[in-house]
């Protein structure tokens, strides 16, 4: 595994291209970064990472995609604690609730969320969204 991990899910291709952007910030950045679909990595992968990069976009009612991202976010869980994590995410609609519950939820086992919220993005990812991501990716490289 890389200096750093950007482990994701996407329906739509959305959240991938946020992924990209954010491995593109970490690159530009003097690191070097995995951007991986979440189901080709284990959960153990992590472990001994200080630093990962997890997203997700919204699902249902707002909530995180219930078989492969929720699975691997429990265990992940398990040794959160000291872990600095990036979110992110894209949705189509509600209001960023379910990346506020992911948050509070990695906040609880122990990790500290960079930036102190995820970041989330309306739909596709415009330039604006993207520059976000790869100034989300520089930040994380800088830990």
């Amino acid at each position: 595994m890389s200096d750093i991990c950007v482990a994701y899910w996407s329906g739509t291709g959305n959240t991938e291209a946020m992924a990209q952007a954010i491995g593109a910030g970490i690159t530009a950045a003097g690191k070097s970064a995995d951007v991986v679909p979440m189901e080709t990595i284990s959960p153990a992968d992590l472990k001994d990472q200080a630093v990962w990069v997890l997203g997700c976009p919204a699902m249902g009612a707002e909530e995180l995609e219930d078989g492969t991202v929720e699975p691997f976010v429990s265990e992940l869980e398990g040794f959160a604690s000291g872990k600095k994590v990036a979110l992110f995410g894209s949705y189509d609609w509600g209001d960023g609730e379910w990346m506020c519950t992911w948050a509070e939820r990695m906040e609880q086992a122990g990790a500290q969320i960079v930036g102190g919220e995820g970041l989330i993005c309306h739909g596709t990812p415009g330039a604006d969204a993207i520059d976000e991501c790869e100034s989300l990716g520089r930040e994380v490289a800088g830990l």
